[in-house]
Formats: structure tokens, sequence, C-alpha cells
């Protein structure tokens, strides 16, 4: 009863803890902007300066900085309620509203008078208040979760729903307690009512929907976890609960066709759901471009005494043409030539395209030296450069071997979502070759969704201490 108390107590002063919150933030950015003054005027010679910003309007700016952060931070959502969100995002969110305030500040300051506010004062002011409230709130969030833990802040549910959706709702509750969520019981179906005085997963079924107006009282939230032939009775769920001061939450169950970025977004104010998007779009793209375009091009300078060696090299050995140009298939299913070194003899594809087996005939001596250390893929550079390809991401594949994989293997074709690249998660985790190809499009569409600046360059560090020494190269 104690905890059930705290409990409506907590839920009942929301606003309180929402306006103690911005209070808390207000103060934090104040101090941040009195110690950022302070540092940047303290020590001319390690920040040297002209003249220190007159006192009245040092206070101006600051009461400003106390008034536009808080803003910024409500309207970006940063005060609403969100349990799931990790500690890592709300930090995040927090240095951004920083960024903007800093920008806003330093849009507004422009216009105080000729000579400009301090830059220095400013810019240390958002990495101090980024700090300041970033910790603040990890603490705060790390002693809800402690309190939920113990029974407290909790948050009553029923869910909806009987079956395999239901359940999997359940056990993400279950296993999540920094939810702070408590799961009274499940609601059936009424087709489903000989469950009612059961036990599903050791949950109580509570009754069915028939009863839920009675059975949600003294409730925080509904759950509605119901399979996609049974979606139907929403109308009636809703019918019942529309009258209720409850959340109600739909767990849709047709997220199991989202094959690629699947997410919720709206078109023109209509809510819409994606189940397969393009990733990389704004600027994840440009990020990634341009770090392709300078990794490449510097690549390309260091690397030339190798590629006028490997060309050299070629060419007396073998004679005929040094580079190898064949059609590859890349982004959008675009078809590209790649350049590789020649390793095979210039009659190698004669009776038609194969696939690279260990021991290949077709290779010349030279050419299996090339393939096992991997010299023969640097050409693609240039692939990169002009933007054919990128450094990372999935391997091209030959247009005549494509669309058998098409129809044997699900999902295939969503790896031409992205630029092919030079190497990729596939290839580090020891998937080149002639290996499986079911397992090389897992890692290559795992990457494609976890795609992140960090995780091209740790393929990138992989590869060179130790990819291009793959077993799996011939």
């Amino acid at each position: 009863m104690h905890a059930a108390v705290r409990d409506s107590m907590l839920k009942r002063n929301h606003r309180f803890f929402q306006s103690a919150q911005v209070i808390r933030d207000s103060l934090l950015v104040g101090c941040a902007f009195f110690i950022a003054h302070h540092v940047r005027f303290s020590f001319p010679n390690l920040l040297p300066f002209g003249t220190v910003s007159p006192e009245q309007e040092t206070f101006w700016v600051g009461m400003m900085a106390v008034i536009l952060w808080p803003a910024i931070g409500w309207m970006s959502g940063l005060y609403v309620s969100r349990r799931s969100r990790s500690i890592a995002a709300e930090v995040f969110d927090v240095i951004r509203v920083s960024i903007v305030a800093f920008v806003v500040l330093v849009t507004l300051t422009y216009y105080i008078r000729d000579e400009r506010f301090s830059r220095g004062t400013l810019l240390l002011w958002t990495g101090f208040s980024s700090v300041a409230v970033g910790a603040s709130r990890a603490a705060l969030r790390i002693f809800l979760r402690k309190l939920r833990f113990r029974g407290y802040n909790l948050r009553h549910v029923v869910i909806v729903g009987v079956g395999n959706t239901a359940r999997r709702v359940w056990s993400t509750i279950r296993e999540q307690q920094r939810l702070g969520l408590r799961l009274r019981g499940f609601v059936a179906l009424d087709e489903d009512q000989a469950l009612v005085g059961e036990k599903v997963d050791g949950v109580p079924v509570l009754g069915t929907v028939r009863q839920l107006r009675e059975l949600v009282q003294g409730t925080d939230q509904v759950l509605v976890a119901l399979s996609i032939e049974k979606l139907g009775a929403l109308k009636e769920i809703m019918g019942i609960l529309s009258q209720e001061p409850v959340d109600v939450r739909l767990v849709p169950d047709f997220y199991q066709y989202a094959t690629l970025y699947g997410s919720i977004d709206e078109l023109a104010g209509l809510p819409i759901i994606n189940l397969q998007a393009t990733p990389l779009m704004g600027w994840g793209f440009v990020t990634k471009r341009l770090f392709d375009i300078v990794v490449s091009g510097i690549g390309l300078v260091l690397l030339a005494p190798v590629l006028a060696v490997v060309t050299l090299w070629v060419r007396l050995a073998s004679g005929g043409p040094v580079l190898y140009r064949q059609e590859r298939v890349g982004m959008d299913g675009k078809p590209f030539d790649m350049f590789k070194f020649r390793t095979m003899r210039l009659d190698a594809e004669t009776d038609g395209a194969h696939r690279a087996v260990p021991g290949d005939p077709r290779c010349t001596r030279e050419g299996v030296w090339l393939r096992r250390l991997s010299l023969d893929e640097l050409p693609q550079l240039w692939n990169v450069f002009r933007g054919d390809m990128s450094l990372v991401g999935p391997r091209p594949e030959r247009p005549c071997f494509i669309e058998d994989f098409k129809r044997e293997i699900p999902r295939y074709g969503l790896r031409h979502k992205i630029k092919a690249g030079i190497t990729g998660w596939a290839q580090v985790n020891g998937m080149r070759g002639n290996t499986s190809v079911e397992k090389r499009i897992e890692l290559d569409l795992y990457y494609i969704e976890n795609w992140s600046l960090s995780l091209d360059i740790k393929i990138l560090i992989r590869t060179v201490l130790g990819g291009f020494l793959s077993p799996n190269a011939y």
C-alpha cells in the first residue's frame, strides 16, 4: 500500500517534476555560463583576449542563455517522459540542445553591439552546459531505475491479447525492469474466453474485452498486442477505452514484415509505418560520401608506389592488359565497371563466367599472390573516389549470378540499398570467396541496419590488420 500511495503521488505531481527539471537545468546552464565567462578571461596566456565583455552585457547574455536553453529543450521534447529512452540517447539530446542554443545565442549577440560578444565564452558555455546537464540527467535516471527495481515509481499496465505478440511484450517488460512497468495481467478477446482464470507465461488472464472497462480501473497503460489477423477487434477495444483515463498503445504485429529500416513516420500529418526504406539518407549519406572521397583520395596518393610496382609486375609476368574491368551491380541495382588488377589468363572466361574456387586453375602465377594478399582489389579505390562504390559496404556481385541469388535467398535484393564496398562486415568476419551466401547476406543486412561512421572505421581497421590476409581470399 505504501508503494501504491507513493506511485499515486508521483503521477499526480508529474507537472511538478517536469517544472523541477526545467528549474534544475536553468540553474545548471546559468552556472555553466558564469564558469565559462571566468575561465575565458582568467587565463590571458592560454586564452588571449583584447577586452573583457562589460558586466551588464555579460549579465543579459547570461540571462538569454538561461531562458533559451530550456526553451529549446522543451520544444525538442527533452522534458517529455520517455522511460524507454537510454541514458546515452538522453545525453546526446542534451548535447544537441546545447549546440542549437549556441548557434541561436551567437546569432542574437551579433546584433547587441558593434564588437561581437566573446565567442570563446559561448563555446566554453556549450561544453560546460552539456556536461553539467547531461551528468545530472544521467544521475537522475540511474536513481529512478534503482527506485523502480525496489518497486517504486511504477506504471501499472494490462496487455490486451494472449498470443505470441502479447507474450513478446510481457517478455520485454520482464527483462527490462528499468522501464518501471508492472503487468497486472492479460485481457483475452471474447473468442479466447476459455483462457480466463488461467495463466499465460505465469501471468493471469483477468477477463475478456467485454469486462475491459472494469479491468482497467487503477491501470495507467493498456498495451494492445494482437496478431494482424485479430486487429479487427481494435474498434471495439477503442470504443470502450475512449471513455477511460488510461494511455493506450498499440504494439503492431506487422513489424514482422519490416525488412529494412522499419520505422514510424508521417506524410503531411498522416502517420505511416515504413516496412522497408532506403538507409543512409540526409547527413548520413553526405558523411559517408565525404569520408569515402577523403580516404580513397589519400589512399591513391600513398599507395601510388605499390600500384606502380604491381602494374609493372603484371605487365612483365604475363603481358596483356594490367587492369581487369568487370561489370558488377551496385546501389539501386545499377551496373558499373569495377576495376581490379588482372589475376587470370586472357582466355579465362571464354566459356562463360564462373565463381572463384580454391586453387583456381584460371589464375596466373602472380595472380595467385595478388589474390592472397588482396592487392588485386586496390584499383577499386578509383571506383570509390568517383562514386561507383564505397570503402565499406556489401561486396558487389556479377549480374549473371544475382537473379539466381534473388530467387534462392530471401531479402538478397536489400543489399543494393546502399553502395557496394571494397570491404565489409561480412568480409572481416571471414565471409570471403566461396563461402555461405546466406550468412554473407545476413551480415551485410546487419551492417546496413546498424551503419555508423565508427562502424566503417572499425571495419577498415580490421581489414588492414587482417582482413586482407583472409584464408578465403582466392
